[in-house]
C-alpha cells in the first residue's frame, strides 16, 4: 500500500484488516487510494502497527487513524514516541529524526502477544536496536490448505546520530544486549516470507512481480538478514572502539 521506498502492508480478513506501517505524513492518501484501489474500505482497517517509531514508517498515523477509527499499536517506549509525536535519547537517530503527527491513545502490546481478527492472528516480537521499541510481525498467509509463514521484521541497521554510541553502557545501559537479543529472536523466527519496512533491506523487488529473478518464499531469509544486522552492529562497535581510543602520545625529537 505504501509507496516504493517505504512499506505500508495490509493484513486482509473476512472480519476486517490491519495495516503495518503507514509512511510519512504525506503518503497517507496514497495509502488509502491503495487500499481501496484493491477493493477494500480504509474504514474496515481496525488495527495500524508500527514496526518502529520514525516519521518515514508512522508519519502517516494520524490520518488513517482517524479516518479509519482503527487502534493504533505499538510496543513500550515506541509507543510513547508515537503518542509525543518524536522519540527521546534513547532513540539512537533522535537528533536526526523529524518530528510527525502525533496519534493519542495508542495501544501496548507485549512481546508474543497477538492482535487478532477473524481468523488472523499478527503476533508482535520484541527487536530492539534501531529504536528501544522495535518490533517485529508475523503471521501466516493461508491458500486453502496450504499456508505460509509471513516475517515483517523490523530494521536492523545499527545507524545513529552524531551524539550516539551504543557502547556506552552508562547512557544507554543493556541497548547492545538487547539488540544481539532481537537478532537472535529474528534468525528464529517463523519465516517463509520476509518483508521489510524498506523493501530493499530484503530485496523484495528481486523476489516480487513478473521480472522475479529469485523466489518469493525463503525459509533461510530471516537468518539471513538477522546475520546481516548482526555483522554492521558488530562494525559499528568496533568504528566506537576505534574512535574512544587515545591518539598515541607524540613522539620526542
Amino acid at each position: 500500500m505504501g509507496t516504493c521506498a517505504v512499506t505500508a502492508l495490509l493484513v486482509t480478513s473476512d472480519a476486517g484488516h490491519v495495516l503495518i506501517d503507514a509512511g510519512v505524513p504525506e503518503a497517507a492518501p496514497r495509502v488509502e487510494a491503495n487500499v481501496r484501489a484493491l477493493g477494500f474500505r480504509v474504514e474496515d482497517v481496525r488495527y495500524i502497527l508500527a514496526s518502529h517509531a520514525h516519521g518515514d514508517h508512522v508519519g502517516g498515523f494520524a490520518k488513517l487513524h482517524a479516518d479509519s477509527g482503527a487502534a493504533v499499536v505499538s510496543r513500550d517506549a515506541d509507543a510513547d514516541a508515537i503518542e509525543r509525536g518524536h522519540g527521546d535519547r534513547g532513540d539512537p537517530q533522535y537528533l536526526a529524526t523529524d518530528r510527525f503527527p502525533p496519534v493519542a491513545g495508542v495501544r501496548r502490546v507485549r512481546d508474543g502477544e497477538a492482535v487478532r481478527i477473524g481468523d488472523v492472528a499478527v503476533t508482535a516480537h520484541a527487536t530492539p536496536g534501531h529504536t528501544p521499541g522495535s518490533t517485529s510481525w508475523t503471521w501466516d498467509s493461508c491458500e486453502g490448505s496450504s499456508c505460509r509463514h509471513v516475517a515483517y521484521v523490523d530494521s536492523v541497521t545499527a545507524i545513529s546520530d552524531d551524539a550516539y554510541r551504543y557502547d556506552d553502557e552508562a547512557a544507554h545501559p543493556g541497548v547492545v544486549a538487547a539488540f544481539r537479543e532481537g537478532l537472535k529472536t529474528i534468525s528464529e523466527l517463523p519465516c517463509d516470507v520476509l518483508l521489510t519496512p524498506h523493501p530493499d533491506a530484503s530485496d523484495l523487488w528481486t523476489r516480487l512481480g513478473a521480472h522475479a529473478s529469485r523466489p518469493l518464499v525463503d525459509g533461510d531469509a530471516c537468518r539471513r538478514y538477522a546475520a546481516g544486522g548482526l555483522e554492521r552492529l558488530d562494525r559499528r562497535l568496533a568504528k566506537e572502539r576505534v574512535s574512544a581510543a587515545p591518539a598515541p602520545a607524540a613522539r620526542r625529537p
